[in-house]
C-alpha cells in the first residue's frame, strides 16, 4: 500500500530532475510518443503477451517472459521486506546475469530506482553515487573479475547513513554476521501477490551514469516514458521482432547494452536476450552459434579482436544478421573491414546516456555504413550543430551537436551547476560531441570539444587522427592527446599500443604515415609513447584522464 509518505519519497526525487515544458510533454503524449506506461507495467504486458518464450539465457539457465515476471514479484516482497520502498536509490552493481535483470524489474515493481553501477567502478565511484543518491541499498556479487565486492560492499554501507542493506548475488564470506547482508536467494519470498504500481510514468525509472572519457560520472535520471520511448525507436531502426535474439556482451548496467537498442528493446518485441559472462571473442562466438544469436553490440576497443578471431573461428556465425559498434569512433579503416570480413551488416551508432540515439539504416550503401555514425532514429529528435558562438554552421562543418527531443534529458540529477552549463535557454543540450552533418542527415563524429588540441594556432581533433593511425599496420589502440608547450601552447602526444611483435614507432614513423593517409602535416604527433595497454574506464572507454596523469 502506498503510504503519504511514499509519495512524499517519490516527490523528492523526481524533483532532482527538471521536467519538460509543459507544451513539449504534452505535444510528446498527444504523439502517443510517450505511452503513459511504467516498466512494472510492460513487465506484465510482456509476461501476458509472450508468455512462454526465452526472455533470459544465463549459461545453462533460461527464463520465460513468465518466469521473468513472477521471479521479479518475488523479489521485490523480499526488497519490501527489509526496508525498500517507493522513491529509494539502490546501486545495482552486477555482471551480465539474470540476477541483474530481476532486481532492475524488482525495484520497478517497488516504484524504486536502480542506480546502474558498472562492474568496474570500485570504492571512489560506488561511494561517491551512493551519497549523491542517498542509496538506501546496494545489490552487487560476491567476486568478479578477482575483486571482492562484499569487502566494498561493507566499506561503502559504513560511510553512506541511509544505506541499511546490502544484497550479494553469491556467498556472503566473512559478512555472514553482518545484519546488513543478504544473498540474493533469501529475498526470493514466496508470495505472488500484486505489488500496484506506486510509480508514475512521469517519474524516474533509473538513474544512468554519465560517460564521458574524464571526471566523476554525472548522475542522468531518465523517466518511464521517455526511456520507453527509446527503446520503441531504437529497437524500430534495428528491426527487431520476435525472432531477434541479442546477445549482450557489453556490461548491461551501460546504457547501449541496456537499452539502444539492447536488452529493453529485444523485450519489447518478444525476443531472446543471451547473457556473455565475458567479452572474449571465442566465448562470443560460441554463444552465437550455440543461441543462434541475431544481433549484438560491441566497441570499437573489441574491434580487432573481433576481426583477428573471424579469422580462425570454425564456428558458424550464419545467424548473425547485426553487428552494431558504438561508445567511441569506430576508424573507418576497421569498419570497412568488418564490412567486408562479416556476413552481417555494420550498424554504426552514436548514443549517450543522456539521451540521444543515432544509428546507420541496415540499408544504407557501405560507404555510409563505414563512414558515419548515422541518423537520429526518432524525426522529432531536433538537431543544431553550432560553433563556439553558438551560431548554427553549413552542413558538411564541423561544429558541437546540440539536440533537444522526446528522450534528451533537461537537466542533471541534482545538479543545477552542470544543468546550467549544458542545456541552452531553448532547452537544447550541448553534447561536447564536434561532428560534421552531411545532407542526408547522418552526423560523423569529428571527436569531443575537450580532445581538440590547439597546437600553435593549429586545431588538431584527436579523433580523426587516432582513426588515421588505426590503419598503421603495427598499431593495435591509439590516443592522442595536447599537453602544454612553451613555442606551441599545446604539443600533441600519441599513446600507442602496438601489434604483437611490432617494432617501436618513432615520431618520424608517424610522420610519414600521416603524410601517406593525406593528413596534413601538422596533425602529426610530436611526441610518442608506447604503452603495453590503453588504460579503459568502467564504461569500456579509453580512459583519457588516465593518460592525462602520464603527461609531464
Amino acid at each position: 500500500m502506498t503510504t503519504v509518505d511514499d509519495q512524499v519519497e517519490t516527490a523528492t526525487i523526481r524533483s532532482l530532475i527538471p521536467d519538460w515544458p509543459a507544451d513539449f510533454a504534452g505535444r510528446y503524449r498527444e504523439l502517443e510518443l510517450w505511452e503513459g506506461k511504467t516498466f512494472s507495467a510492460r513487465l506484465d504486458e510482456w509476461a501476458q503477451q509472450y508468455g512462454t518464450s526465452t526472455a533470459v539465457v544465463d549459461g545453462e539457465g533460461r527464463l520465460t517472459y513468465r518466469d521473468l515476471a513472477a521471479r521479479a514479484t518475488s523479489f521485490a516482497h523480499g526488497l519490501r521486506g527489509i526496508g525498500v520502498g517507493q522513491g529509494d536509490a539502490v546501486l545495482l552493481q552486477l555482471p551480465n546475469s539474470a540476477e541483474f535483470i530481476v532486481a532492475w524489474f524488482a525495484l520497478q515493481r517497488l516504484g524504486a530506482v536502480p542506480v546502474h553501477t558498472q562492474p568496474g567502478h570500485r570504492h571512489l565511484e560506488v561511494s561517491y553515487l551512493a551519497g549523491a543518491t542517498s542509496a538506501v541499498a546496494y545489490i552487487t556479487t560476491d567476486e568478479f573479475a578477482r575483486f571482492d565486492h562484499r569487502t566494498l560492499a561493507s566499506q561503502v554501507a559504513d560511510e553512506v547513513e541511509p544505506m541499511t542493506s546490502v544484497i550479494i548475488a553469491g556467498d556472503l564470506g566473512d559478512h555472514s554476521a553482518d545484519a546488513r547482508f543478504h544473498t540474493f536467494g533469501s529475498l526470493y519470498v514466496d508470495d505472488d501477490s500484486p505489488l500496484g504500481d506506486p510509480a508514475a510514468p512521469s517519474d524516474i525509472a533509473l538513474l544512468l551514469l554519465s560517460g564521458g572519457t574524464t571526471g566523476m560520472p554525472k548522475l542522468i535520471g531518465r523517466t518511464h516514458d521517455d526511456y520507453a520511448y527509446n527503446s520503441r525507436v531504437a529497437g524500430d531502426r534495428s528491426r527487431l521482432d520476435a525472432d531477434s535474439v541479442y546477445l549482450a556482451i557489453l556490461p548491461i548496467a551501460f546504457n547501449y547494452t541496456w537499452n539502444c537498442p539492447g536488452i529493453l528493446s529485444t523485450f519489447r518485441v518478444g525476443g531472446t536476450v543471451v547473457l556473455a559472462p565475458n567479452q572474449d571473442p571465442a566465448s562470443c562466438f560460441e554463444l552465437i552459434e550455440r543461441e543462434k544469436v541475431t544481433m549484438t553490440a560491441i566497441n570499437p576497443q573489441l574491434a580487432p579482436m573481433w576481426l583477428d578471431e573471424r579469422e580462425w573461428t570454425e564456428n558458424d556465425l550464419s545467424s548473425l544478421k547485426i553487428i552494431e559498434i558504438g561508445s567511441a569512433r569506430l576508424s573507418d579503416y576497421e569498419a570497412r573491414r568488418i564490412i567486408d570480413e562479416f556476413d552481417a551488416t555494420l550498424q554504426q551508432i552514436l548514443g549517450m546516456s543522456e539521451g540521444l540515439f543515432c544509428a546507420t539504416h541496415l540499408d544504407d550503401d557501405p560507404d555510409l555504413l563505414a563512414t558515419t555514425q548515422g541518423v537520429p532514429v526518432s524525426e522529432y529528435d531536433e538537431i543544431r550543430v553550432i560553433d563556439a558562438d553558438g551560431t548554427i554552421v553549413p552542413d558538411g562543418e564541423v561544429g558541437e551537436l546540440t539536440v533537444r527531443g522526446p528522450y534528451t534529458l533537461r537537466g542533471y540529477f541534482d545538479a543545477p551547476e552542470q544543468t546550467a552549463k549544458a542545456i541552452t535557454d531553448d532547452g537544447f543540450y550541448c553534447t561536447g560531441d564536434l561532428v560534421r552533418r552531411l545532407g542526408s542527415g547522418h552526423l560523423i563524429v569529428a571527436g569531443r570539444i575537450k580532445d581538440q588540441i590547439n597546437r600553435g594556432g593549429e586545431k588538431i581533433a584527436a579523433t580523426e587522427v587516432e582513426g588515421a593511425f588505426l590503419e598503421h599496420p603495427d598499431i593495435r589502440s591509439v590516443a592522442i592527446l595536447g599537453e602544454p608547450d612553451e613555442t606551441l601552447g599545446e604539443r600533441s602526444v600519441a599513446f600507442v599500443v602496438l601489434e604483437d611483435g611490432a617494432a617501436q614507432l618513432t615520431r618520424r614513423d608517424l610522420q610519414s604515415f600521416t603524410e601517406s593517409v593525406g593528413l596534413s602535416a601538422y596533425k602529426a604527433p610530436d611526441v610518442v609513447r608506447t604503452l603495453d595497454e590503453m588504460p579503459l574506464t568502467p564504461l569500456g572507454k579509453m580512459d583519457k584522464n588516465a593518460l592525462r596523469a602520464l603527461l609531464g
